[in-house]
């Protein structure tokens, strides 16, 4: 059962949603994943006050379109990655560095795919280099594993078929990375947006590792909306994403993911007018991957039925 509640006004706003987006974009019903959840309040004003297993008995609505099939999230499972840099601190499994700090801040606040190859080799004890015979590759790739060994000791149900044990790479992974992947890459990395959802919700609400930790972490999902400020930094995972749909006035903590066959967001988003809501959406196929319409749009549609709500 989802951590959320499925709502039948919800639901039916989405389908109309869809049916919107749709009209110009023949398959999008298979290319589209969808998590949307609406709050009665802000998570994060409420964490405050809220023990961490308190978190998961809060009122939550939710809508969702295909949220539990499994896509490839390009760069939106850093998230998950730095997730597990707070657990590993918090189990003195890791030592604080302002190095470790740099390599996070930039893994999700620039989407460095180089500051990501740091952080996966501190969370698993593996560095990347040429490719191994079968001993020594098994014991690496079994330190590979880690985290998706950590995440699938919650129990969260959201996670079955999920695989977060990948480095990100602009041009693709070389030597033992690639043996990593499988002849047919059948192990690249897998989410889907109801496991994304979960773990941002986590983070919003104060219930991954502790407060402080997860306060950490919504500093840097935490996204400026200033218009000069984005027009500096072209890369800036608002404009075509979910956050380029936001009118004046709002707040945006998200991570963004972008390749040649998809474009993703993970997003809280504050708006004057209607209620706090998250969304994930994945889009896929070179179509979604070029259009920088669809996730601003969906932002837009889904304020008109928050506000509704």
């Amino acid at each position: 059962m989802a951590f959320y509640r499925p709502d039948s006004d919800l639901t039916q706003a989405l389908h109309g949603v869809l049916d919107e987006l749709k009209a110009t974009r023949p398959g999008l019903e298979e290319q589209l994943s969808i998590t949307w959840l609406l709050y009665d309040s802000s998570p994060i004003d409420l964490a405050a006050g809220l023990e961490s297993n308190d978190v998961w008995s809060l009122p939550i609505r939710g809508a969702a379109h295909r949220s539990d099939q499994q896509r490839y999230p390009a760069s939106v499972v850093k998230l998950a990655y730095a997730m597990a840099i707070e657990q590993w601190l918090a189990r003195d499994l890791l030592l604080e560095s302002p190095e470790l700090r740099r390599a996070m801040q930039d893994m999700i606040g620039d989407s460095s795919n180089d500051a990501t190859s740091l952080v996966m080799d501190l969370l698993s004890g593996t560095t990347s280099g040429p490719e191994l015979p079968p001993d020594p590759f098994s014991s690496w790739a079994r330190q590979r594993q880690l985290v998706n060994q950590w995440f699938a000791s919650l129990g969260w149900p959201e996670w079955e078929g999920s695989n977060a044990c990948q480095k990100t790479w602009g041009e693709g992974p070389y030597g033992r990375e690639r043996q990593f992947y499988g002849a047919d890459l059948e192990n690249r990395n897998r989410l889907s947006t109801d496991i994304t959802a979960r773990m941002l919700h986590a983070v919003l609400t104060g219930a991954w590792v502790s407060p402080l930790a997860s306060a950490r972490l919504r500093d840097l999902l935490s996204r400026s909306l200033d218009l000069e400020e984005r027009k500096a930094d072209p890369e800036n995972q608002v404009d075509g994403f979910l956050g380029g749909g936001l009118p004046v006035g709002s707040r945006l903590w998200s991570k963004a993911g972008w390749m040649s066959q998809a474009r993703h967001d993970a997003a809280y988003i504050e708006t004057p007018g209607c209620l706090p809501f998250l969304v994930v959406a994945f889009s896929e196929g070179p179509e979604r991957a070029a259009d920088e319409s669809l996730l601003p749009e969906l932002t837009q549609r889904l304020i008109q039925a928050s506000a509704l709500s």
